[in-house]
């Protein structure tokens, strides 16, 4: 029966184990084999925690057999190695902290944990989470599923392909500029980032503090309420978390879209677009009409300048943050060195990979004496500008669409010697960072080589509930997320 069951979505997969058609351990089972066996070929994982998943699943077949088991009791799921995870080592897919073992529960991981969920492990990503690959990963880069030449983006991309392929019904990531949205593109599967301070930052370590998002990876737009159920919540730990009252996220599944404006802005169809991304999401808003749905032209004028405002603030952020891997406390430390000042220099020139210095080197720089105002203080001012732009655009329009990304996935390789292309892969997805909006991309279609194209839905903030029905509906009359890679359906 677990072998059955191994494709199903997380809605499914617990209504199974409350009804006791299979149990967790007997699940649990069947992903770590589809897991260790999809190891070598995708090399999603950066730590399997075999031990650890068949206890946590022994629990959980004794909460499901009481009469009030937790909301999410059985359901396998994974975390970006990003996120601190007690007694497990968080790496951030860096030599820097490859040895390193988290002392507390990041407080999303929490509320899975107590949601009952059954951890099975750590997922590979971008080197501290800087990247829209995983290429930068010190374990090697993650594969796609659909095709193992291909890249299945970043920075959260062993979640995303752990999720396409159907080793685990959903995982978590991180978005700092689009690193959940858009690898779940380039993988076919559903990625949320919810509006900032939904969600703790609390135990998640830092790559941009003001820009950072825990959320979340599944096959269906309901599978990412689910979770977000569990993952958000106030915590006095993180200054950034909002004190708001929890929330279903779930309740509003099922409404009509009649009426429903959708903003389609300009800036989001221009050259550059790939004729296949151009088509699917054409038909995608086809869709959409058909549901009653009608589309608005809006602008955006500022948006053009995401990326050249992220590149400042978020390397800015980095290099603040980063400088407590230093060799001394904990993490990497050079074996050799003459005194204090060159142990520093030799454990970080050892430690960090060639994107991670990069960052740091900009950020340093745009902080420096002289370039701050130039640089960092300009583009926290462009951040407002572009923010002015869609709270403008929201008293158009209800929901925002476009591609998520500007083409599908790209082959191993083909990009890690121009940085600048490969920041562009983001192009559509950093603005919700700087907003600090929910955004979800969800799956609408392949291009000619079979790969996935996504459309991101973006809305106002804290509206996550009526954003996830919007991605449920067009769910419902569409099977583009029930596809699988060939060789990983159930």
């Amino acid at each position: 029966m677990a072998d059955e069951m191994v494709g199903t979505t997380v809605a499914g997969l617990s209504a199974a184990l409350r009804a006791r058609k299979l149990s967790s351990v007997e699940l649990t089972e069947a992903l770590l084999y589809r897991v260790e066996t999809a190891q070598v070929a995708l090399n999603a994982f950066v730590t399997i925690d075999r031990e650890g998943a068949l206890a946590q699943a022994r629990i959980a077949d004794g909460l499901l057999a009481t009469d009030n088991p937790p909301p999410l009791a059985g359901v396998p799921i994974a975390h970006k190695d990003v996120l601190m995870t007690a007694g497990l080592k968080t790496t951030c897919s860096s030599k820097m902290l490859a040895n390193f073992v988290a002392p507390y529960d990041a407080h999303v991981v929490t509320g899975l944990k107590n949601a009952g969920t059954v951890l099975l492990g750590k997922t590979n990503m971008d080197e501290f989470a800087m990247g829209s690959s995983n290429e930068t990963s010190h374990f090697g880069p993650v594969r796609n599923p659909w095709n193992l030449a291909y890249v299945p983006g970043g920075s959260s991309g062993g979640s995303a392909a752990s999720v396409a392929a159907r080793l685990l019904p959903a995982a978590t990531g991180t978005d700092t500029g689009g690193s959940i949205r858009q690898p779940a593109s380039l993988t076919g599967i559903c990625g949320l980032k919810p509006t900032y301070g939904t969600c703790s930052r609390y135990g998640l370590i830092a790559f941009a503090s003001s820009l950072d998002t825990p959320g979340m990876f599944a096959r269906t737009a309901e599978d990412c309420g689910l979770l977000l159920n569990a993952m958000a919540g106030h915590d006095p730990r993180d200054s950034t978390s909002l004190d708001r009252p929890r929330e279903d996220y779930t309740r509003d599944l099922g409404q009509p879209l009649a009426g429903l404006r959708i903003g389609l802005p300009r800036e989001y169809f221009g050259a550059g677009i790939d004729p296949d991304v151009a088509a699917a999401i054409d038909a995608a808003l086809a869709e959409y009409r058909k549901l009653g749905a009608v589309t608005v032209d809006i602008g955006l004028p500022n948006v053009k300048l995401s990326v050249p405002v992220y590149y400042v603030i978020a390397p800015a952020e980095a290099s603040s943050n980063l400088s407590r891997f230093d060799g001394v406390r904990y993490g990497h430390r050079a074996a050799e060195y003459t005194d204090l000042l060159d142990m520093y220099k030799k454990s970080r020139a050892e430690g960090f990979g060639a994107e991670v210095k990069r960052r740091i080197l900009t950020g340093t720089y745009v902080l420096s004496h002289g370039y701050y105002d130039a640089y960092y203080l300009k583009a926290q001012q462009v951040r407002r500008l572009i923010a002015e732009d869609f709270t403008r655009a929201y008293q158009q329009c209800d929901m925002i669409m476009g591609p998520t990304a500007p083409a599908p996935a790209f082959k191993i390789g083909d990009k890690t010697d121009d940085p600048v292309q490969m920041y562009l892969n983001d192009i559509f997805t950093i603005a919700a960072n700087l907003t600090g909006a929910p955004a979800i991309s969800i799956p609408v279609g392949f291009d000619r080589r079979g790969l996935p194209i996504g459309m991101q839905i973006q809305s106002n903030y804290f509206t996550e509930a009526r954003l996830l029905n919007v991605a449920h509906q067009f769910q419902q009359t569409t099977d583009w997320h029930a596809r699988a890679p060939a060789g990983y359906a159930s």
